[in-house]
């Protein structure tokens, strides 16, 4: 049976997903697009299950979120998700975040997506899975106004503000730092004050390699206007002090 290439997935703001504003978490939003994005896959022919079976997996390689608002506690609110585009060895998916009952639109999203061979740890063809399963739900009208993701221009002049050592709740079913846990640890090094009187209009981050547990992460930002943070995060391991780029981010807010 065909699927439709859009699917649509019910989610709610549940009361320990919320900050002390009473909104979701951008965190706890990116799993749950994170979520949605496994089950329209998964119901397509071209989901993780299937694909652990022949030794592959995806890896998230760029995500953006935009957020007019964010869902509040107890808010049931659906996520849209579909295939922008697929290529041999990436994907662009989007999403859109829509309040269940009275339709109103919070934000939208942007991702891109590789698939790799989990014994080699190399990119896969992701066109040949399935019989090329996922090319049969490639959807090109559907429109995301936001602009997509950007390579975040950071430069050496980062302030160091965090460093952190990766422990097991870092790590996802691939045994490497989960995206979202990102998301968090760069969010957290605002501090509670800032929340107050600021809110989290764009979030991006393009992931450039893998961090495991037992890497120590270090976190170092910059903004060109108050309002606008990029923050590059290099790893390091507790033997040598060497530091590789893991991700770069970009957090922008707007003054409540």
């Amino acid at each position: 049976m065909v699927k439709d290439k859009v699917g649509r997935y019910e989610f709610m703001a549940e009361p320990f997903h919320c900050d002390f504003s009473k909104h979701l978490l951008m965190g706890h939003l990116g799993n749950h697009l994170l979520n949605a994005a496994d089950y329209h896959s998964h119901d397509r022919g071209f989901g993780m299950s299937f694909l652990n079976t022949i030794n592959k997996t995806w890896v998230l390689s760029r995500l953006a979120v935009e957020m007019e608002e964010m869902p509040a506690m107890y808010a049931r609110f659906d996520v849209e998700t579909w295939v922008e585009s697929a290529m041999r060895f990436f994907t662009n998916r989007n999403f859109k975040v829509i309040d269940s009952l009275s339709g109103k639109v919070y934000g939208y999203g942007r991702s891109v997506w590789a698939m790799i061979d989990t014994v080699t740890r190399q990119p896969a063809n992701l066109l040949e899975v399935n019989e090329g399963a996922l090319s049969n739900y490639v959807e090109k009208e559907k429109t995301c106004p936001i602009a997509k993701g950007s390579r975040v221009n950071c430069s050496d002049a980062g302030e160091l503000v965090a460093e952190l050592k990766m422990h097991y709740n870092d790590i996802d079913i691939n045994g490497h730092v989960n995206s979202v846990k990102y998301i968090e640890h760069v969010l957290d090094t605002f501090p509670m004050e800032w929340y107050a009187t600021h809110r989290l209009q764009r979030f991006e981050v393009a992931y450039v390699a893998e961090a495991h547990a037992g890497d120590i992460l270090r976190l170092y930002r910059e903004t060109p206007d108050g309002l606008t943070f990029m923050v590059r995060v290099v790893k390091t391991t507790s033997e040598e002090n060497d530091e590789v780029e893991v991700c770069r981010s970009l957090a922008r807010f707007v003054k409540d």
